[in-house]
């Protein structure tokens, strides 16, 4: 191991809640859950005020109603997670070039590859410019780990949680992790935690004291060799810029089981074309097709079948995909089902249009029988997300606060702007449209969010970019809470326009509202369910 803590470990805090929240002034401050919204979503990320309640990433989406009810329960937005990750990770590699990303918003340095610390004082310099950085590009905050190892600098960053900074002196390491819970250290998960209590072994140092042979006795020769290494801050891995990926793979978790097999058929199809799409954005193909069941008894069938070379194209693994279902028993219902691609190549084979079956080539008629007239459904309803993006032609962008019941509410306000106000509409409204999401920081010499805006990253820039003093990104708490609906105020300018809804009270905000659709959240004012006849806001 080093003699001097350059490793760094970066944790964003709360990431998804905290963009969700630097980018919606009225929910700072907040409890904000990100996830999905069905009956059985789950939660991806929750905020710190959310936490207070007991909610915590992977519980079921329903218990943590249960817990905090008055939460913000949204969609998560996976485009801006993105394109913030990208300026953070662009942040890590000015100090390095040995960057290893864990996800968006985690990742391991190498500071002294990258010459940027040598020692103590000039890591510590480092993780505090680090973090000064962060908040200016992307108004948000991350939790810094600088020690010897990569075990030890993701110790200190949880330590550091949230905002902080902490610093592993070498030689400190074994006083440090001795009264720490077993569960302190990687790998060691609820069941491994409790095989080692019922042996008598709850904390670090009591692991390091049951000796070698004891830990390989107790989880086998791998792991209990592993064990008792970090059990002594043992660890030389090192910081490995380009973790190659071993497999792509798409799954869909249903709100309500799938008892017809034409439409299990038709979403492992649609399921093949999404995974083909993200192994062409990664510029990769493979060669193992698997498919993955969850039936309704939650037993989990998976079945691979493996093809003469790699490939990217969406008729083989479909095909594939489809051979494989035909050897599943649905009978009863799914509940999750799931398509992945292994053997990764950066190459394709051509001959595998030949593995599709039948002659797809020589009868086009063949591709066109699923696309006869008569099975067309009918348009759908058009479908808005608790938390998703929109504009409206008179004002302006804004995000989705719940729908149901043929309504959709939306908040107009910016990441800029102070808590904006609450506008009620048809669901399809023609005026209002789906939006890309807007900069969490603009970028010098733009005076207004919306101009000049063509990607949820433009504007984001950090040499550019405005630093943002941290009181400034929340606002007085006396601002959180939504304007009440002024008596006499105008209705909407646009010719035979109805007037507008009255808007809810802060409280009225965070009610949960029983008539809305399942999958949007409890974030409809009190007065939405059997109140809302004739009070749209426009026509429909």
């Amino acid at each position: 191991m080093r003699n001097a803590p350059t490793i760094l470990h970066l944790d964003m805090d709360a990431f998804f809640a905290s963009v969700e929240q630097a980018s919606k002034p009225s929910l700072r401050g907040k409890a904000v859950v990100v996830g999905g919204l069905g009956p059985r979503g789950v939660v991806a990320t929750a905020s710190y005020e959310a936490r207070v309640f007991g909610v915590h990433s992977a519980m079921p989406m329903a218990q943590a109603r249960r817990l905090a009810p008055n939460a913000a329960y949204l969609v998560p937005r996976f485009a801006l997670y993105r394109a913030v990750s990208e300026q953070v990770m662009a942040l890590l590699r000015e100090l390095s070039p040995l960057v290893e990303p864990l996800s968006l918003d985690e990742a391991f340095v190498d500071l002294e590859a990258g010459g940027a610390a040598r020692d103590r004082e000039s890591a510590r310099q480092a993780g505090i410019r680090l973090r000064a950085d962060i908040r200016a590009v992307t108004g948000l905050t991350g939790s810094v780990g600088l020690a010897a190892s990569k075990m030890l600098a993701k110790i200190a960053s949880e330590q550091a949680k949230p905002d902080g900074l902490v610093l592993i002196e070498p030689g400190t390491e074994r006083t440090l992790l001795g009264p720490m819970p077993v569960r302190t250290l990687p790998g060691v998960g609820p069941a491994t935690g409790d095989h080692l209590r019922r042996a008598g072994i709850t904390t670090v140092e009591e692991l390091a004291e049951a000796g070698e042979d004891e830990l390989v006795r107790l989880l086998g020769k791998a792991h209990g060799h592993a064990l008792y290494a970090m059990a002594l801050a043992r660890d030389e891995r090192p910081v490995v810029a380009e973790r190659e990926a071993k497999s792509v793979s798409v799954e869909d978790t249903y709100d309500v089981d799938i008892h017809d097999r034409l439409r299990v058929g038709l979403e492992v199809q649609r399921l093949a074309d999404r995974c083909v799409r993200r192994l062409r954005e990664a510029g990769v193909s493979g060669r193992t097709i698997v498919l993955k069941v969850r039936r309704y008894d939650f037993s989990t069938l998976t079945r691979s079948e493996t093809l003469r070379g790699p490939t990217d194209d969406p008729a083989v693994v479909r095909e594939a995909a489809a051979r494989l279902l035909d050897s599943v028993d649905t009978t009863g219902g799914v509940r999750l089902l799931g398509v992945g691609v292994t053997g990764l190549a950066d190459y394709t084979q051509e001959d595998l249009f030949a593995q599709a079956a039948g002659e797809r080539a020589a009868d086009p008629a063949d591709e066109a029988v699923p696309e006869a007239p008569a099975e067309q459904p009918e348009p759908a309803e058009r479908q808005w997300r608790a938390g998703q993006d929109v504009r409206h032609a008179e004002w302006g962008p804004g995000w989705v606060q719940g729908s149901g019941l043929g309504r959709v509410t939306v908040r107009f306000e910016t990441p800029q702007s102070e808590p904006g106000r609450v506008r009620t509409f048809f669901v399809d409204d023609p005026a209002l449209a789906p939006a890309e999401p807007l900069p969490l920081v603009l970028a010098a010499g733009l005076d207004h969010p919306a101009a000049g805006l063509d990607h949820p990253a433009a504007g984001l820039d950090h040499r550019a970019a405005n630093i943002v003093p941290a009181a400034d990104l929340v606002p007085p708490a006396a601002d959180l809470v939504p304007p009440v609906a002024r008596a006499g105020r105008p209705g909407s300018d646009r010719p035979g326009a109805p007037p507008r809804a009255p808007e809810p009270s802060g409280e009225d905000q965070a009610e949960d509202d029983a008539g809305q659709d399942s999958s949007e959240p409890a974030s409809l004012p009190k007065s939405w369910s059997g109140t809302v006849g004739g009070e749209a806001t426009s026509s429909p």
